[in-house]
């Protein structure tokens, strides 16, 4: 076997006997030898040695090159008469080939180009021995850990593991193949889906069901109930070997035992159908390629089953860097367990400490007011029962007179809780740190049940009680009281139609109507009325009948002015309560309707958005200053001169412009939408909008828009605590769009004390991007910042909602070094990672992020989860990663979450160092 090398002799020898020592040691098989030479030497001993081959390596340095391999003259006649007879197993190779796959390995790249015998076949050969060397590492790394395989999920029906509920779940199968099989007891291929509990991804179901049919060699258009069974079984086997075949076969549609791209392709595209990613299917073949890319880097055109269980198994591999939650220190469980209530007092005195420090605000309020009811109650009770009038008509008079002056109370309480212009002031003061102020609508409500209740008890008293023993006493009772009508018995009629019965029974009929517009089932459209009651449900019935207050509130000075058994005007006491808190609300409006006028905004820029969201740039108004978390107002005469829309600001405080995200879901929003992105050069009428009004339209040929506020919200008060939540269910996401804006100016501004030399970038996106950073005001840079850390989870249904603040994102990525701000995409339409109908798309997901930085949902660096959040976890992550703190969880979004995410608080409070303090706001 001859050699040739430029090395010394001396050093030759050095050389063998090393490469003698490697070839020794066959446990190493990631070294030159490793477990290849032993199988080679077996197979030559298989050949008798008969088959004889002459090799030449060349020495270079530690590394040895395999120059080339070729057949004796002798065996040249012997390998092509054997050729000529039977086949080859191995495809036609002999031991030349055979071992040229063999020692390819010890081939380095930059030296393969100087063997002068390479050609085409060699190449081949060592592409195909490439590959066999990665699967064989790819084989020991599964046999490494069996709990690695399980990372790959690939659920098709359902999360258990009990062999009990996968047999529950046949039952359910097999009642739906029952009513699905036709007269000859046969299910058709169609409604398969349907059957196993897929219907919402029939596509992907029925590439399951072409997949187990091709098992059995046919092509079914239906099946027997035996033969669902056995589909079931496969299906449900928990078995990842198992769930990995079904998915390698729908791949593999010709039965080859080799996935192609277009067949990758094929496969994308059915589980981008699942999961209604429109986006994702026209992109499917970009996709295919990189799988290829990754897995078929000898570029053969085909993978094989285990290529693609490596990608599988190595999946979070490729994602470890989207997961900042994912702690490797011990203190998570320290933090959780160490704190943990070990006994009954315990755990009672940790739920009245929490119960104290969550509710001690609101408690006291609704204590003091009960308390005030009870007394003005009483009060009025007893001193009704000392008149004369008592004799008369009894305890329906007390009680009704009692009630009354409740009702006095209420009338005048419920006007303050929607002062906002009252309320956003005081929540400046350190009134906030003793009056609930995000609890204002709840107590508005509150009250109004309140009012409804007094109303029951006064009216019905006196009109089912008091009346009727009025006008049935006898001469010598009425005496008692005769002064007081005038030395006349009134009838019942005559008590209904005067002065006090007229504007009491208005005033009933007018609360009557607007409290029913104003309960959930009318407000927010879900009670579906037949034309034409369908326009008494909805935002604007609400809006309109709320003014009807207007008139009762005259109705009711009118009948606190003439009231019976009473003469004095300083027992007429109605006016004293609601005369300040009625000066208040019009001095209120009266500043909204001035302001609303000084603060005219000129549009900037309109952008409609994915989702049936558009969004509005405005000039902000000199003078208009706001905190991030808070709301505007917004009204477009040109549609309706009375109607006031309130809508979280998006933009930050050092911005130079204003911006909110509105989603059309009322017709107001939908004719916004029309007004302000419709071609507006000619007359015409779209519902209530009517173009070219004079005043109405700025140069641009855009409605003018009135805006009033800003308005305190809950977020507003983010300032306040040291780790901030931020939870946003879809456009409940835009007031901690503003949050994240203004902590990353307040990281620039910080940036620019440090290097004066370095000047902020502002974005080029003058939608989305954040812009204007070094706008940030000086106060808030003289202002100490409490809030070290933020992490921002936002969930939505469509994966064009990312699109609405792409910018930021992708900018909070970029300029947000110091890992301040953590930001979870969480996309509820795809399956969760682990189904089967997710798992290629989990794959691309992987690899896109790891080659380009780019999530192939948001579109954005920030990478997205599926399916819904573990929110237990994200507590206790949160937790662990800031004990001995307090976290303000801020959510905005549909009240079922705000209830999970309230109970999570109370318990991670307790159970830890860190305090979790909730505040809600609805959409």
């Amino acid at each position: 076997m001859p050699m040739s090398s430029d090395s010394p002799m001396s050093s030759r020898s050095d050389r063998i006997s090393n490469l003698s020592r490697m070839l020794d040691d066959s446990n190493d098989v990631y070294g030159i030898g490793g477990a290849m030479l032993p199988m080679f030497l077996k197979d030559l001993q298989r050949n008798n040695d008969q088959d004889l081959v002459e090799v030449t390596l060349e020495l270079e340095d530690d590394n040895i090159i395999l120059c080339s391999v070729t057949p004796t003259e002798e065996n040249n006649n012997i390998n092509s008469h054997l050729l000529s007879q039977s086949p080859r197993v191995d495809g036609g190779l002999g031991s030349t080939s055979r071992l040229r796959r063999k020692f390819s390995w010890l081939t380095s790249s930059s030296s393969r180009a100087s063997c002068s015998s390479d050609n085409s076949a060699d190449r081949m050969d060592r592409l195909v021995a490439s590959r066999d060397i990665r699967k064989l590492k790819a084989k020991l790394i599964r046999d490494k850990s069996s709990a690695q395989r399980a990372l790959g999920g690939l659920r098709f029906i359902s999360k258990s593991t009990a062999a009990s509920d996968v047999s529950e779940m046949w039952k359910n199968v097999e009642s739906r193949f029952v009513c699905l099989a036709k007269d000859d007891g046969l299910l058709a291929r169609e409604d398969f889906a349907e059957c196993i509990g897929m219907s919402d991804s029939k596509e992907f179901a029925l590439g399951v069901f072409d997949a187990l049919a091709r098992r059995r060699q046919q092509t079914l258009g239906k099946i027997t109930k035996a033969e669902l069974y056995d589909f079931w079984l496969q299906i449900s086997d928990q078995s990842f070997d198992a769930r990995l075949q079904i998915f390698f076969d729908m791949a593999d549609s010709n039965e080859d035992g080799r996935i192609t791209r277009d067949e990758i392709q094929e496969l994308l595209v059915l589980s981008a159908s699942a999961n209604r990613l429109s986006k994702l299917k026209e992109q499917a073949e970009e996709y295919a390629s990189l799988i290829m890319e990754e897995l078929d880097p000898e570029n053969l055109g085909y993978i094989e089953l285990w290529q693609l269980e490596t990608l599988l198994l190595q999946r979070d591999a490729y994602m470890n860097y989207s997961r900042p939650l994912s702690i490797a220190s011990g203190g998570w469980s320290q933090n959780l367990n160490s704190l943990k209530p070990t006994s009954i007092f315990h755990r009672v005195t940790h739920f009245v400490k929490w119960a104290l420090l969550e509710h001690w605000q609101r408690s006291w309020i609704i204590l003091l007011w009960f308390l005030a009811m009870a007394c003005l109650f009483t009060w009025k009770f007893k001193q009704y029962r000392n008149k004369a009038a008592f004799h008369v008509m009894g305890y329906c008079l007390t009680t009704a007179k009692g009630a009354a002056e409740t009702l006095k109370l209420n009338m005048a309480l419920i006007l303050l809780p929607v002062c906002r212009n009252m309320l956003t002031f005081l929540r400046s003061t350190r009134a906030r740190l003793f009056i609930p102020f995000d609890e204002n609508i709840n107590f508005h409500k509150i009250i109004a049940i309140a009012i409804a209740i007094g109303i029951v008890l006064h009216a019905g008293n006196h009109m089912i009680c008091d009346f009727p023993r009025l006008v049935n006493s006898s001469e010598e009772s009425f005496a008692l009281i005769a002064s007081d009508f005038h030395n006349k018995k009134p009838t019942y009629m005559d008590l209904i139609l005067g002065v006090e019965g007229v504007t009491g029974i208005s005033m009933l009929i007018l609360m009557a109507f607007a409290f029913t517009l104003a309960s959930r089932y009318f407000r927010r459209n879900i009670l579906k009325l037949p034309a034409p009651f369908n326009r008494l449900t909805g935002f604007n019935a609400f809006w309109f009948s709320h003014h009807l207050f207007g008139l009762v509130y005259i109705l009711l000075l009118v009948h606190g002015s003439f009231l019976f058994l009473v003469h004095n005007w300083t027992q007429k006491t109605t006016w004293m309560y609601i005369s300040i808190p009625l000066l208040i609300y019009a001095a209120e409006r009266s500043l909204r309707t001035g302001r609303s006028e000084h603060y005219s905004a000129k549009i900037i820029k309109v952008s409609i958005l994915p989702g049936d969201v558009f969004s509005i740039i405005m000039s902000k108004p000199n003078g208009f200053k706001y905190r991030s978390g808070q709301y505007i107002f917004l009204q477009c005469p040109s549609i309706s001169p009375f109607e006031w829309h309130p809508f979280s600001i998006t933009s930050s405080p050092g911005d130079d412009y204003l911006s909110v995200h509105i989603r059309t879901v009322g017709d107001w929003t939908q004719e916004l939408k029309q007004v302000l992105t419709d071609d507006n050069g000619s007359r015409c009428t779209i519902g209530r909008a009517k173009f070219k009004k004079l005043g109405e339209m700025d140069s641009k040929g855009l409605p003018r828009l009135l805006l009033d506020g800003p308005y305190g919200a809950p977020a507003q008060d983010y300032r306040n605590y040291d780790v901030l939540l931020l939870v946003g269910l879809g456009i409940g996401a835009t007031p901690f769009i503003s949050i994240l804006r203004d902590l990353l100016n307040n990281n620039r501004a910080l940036e620019d004390q440090t290097d004066s030399n370095t000047e902020t970038s502002i974005s080029g996106d003058s939608l989305t991007s954040i812009g204007s950073s070094s706008m940030a005001s000086t106060t808030d840079k003289k202002k100490p910042k409490k809030t070290t850390s933020a992490n921002f989870y936002w969930v939505t249904r469509e994966p064009g909602s990312f699109e609405w603040f792409k910018g930021v994102m992708n900018e909070v990525a970029e300029m947000d070094h110091k890992g301040q701000i953590e930001m979870h995409n969480y996309l509820t339409s795809v399956y969760e990672e682990g189904d089967a109908r997710s798992t290629l798309i989990t794959m691309v997901q992987a690899l896109t992020h790891a080659k380009h930085g780019v999530d192939i949902l948001s579109g954005t660096r920030v990478r997205t989860h599926f399916a819904r959040p573990n929110w237990r976890e994200v507590f206790s992550k949160v937790a662990s990663k800031n004990p001995n703190t307090t976290v303000g969880v801020f959510y905005c979004g549909m009240p079922v979450l705000a209830k999970e995410l309230k109970k999570l608080s109370y318990e991670m409070s307790s159970k830890t160092s860190t305090r979790f303090e909730f505040h809600k706001e609805y959409f």
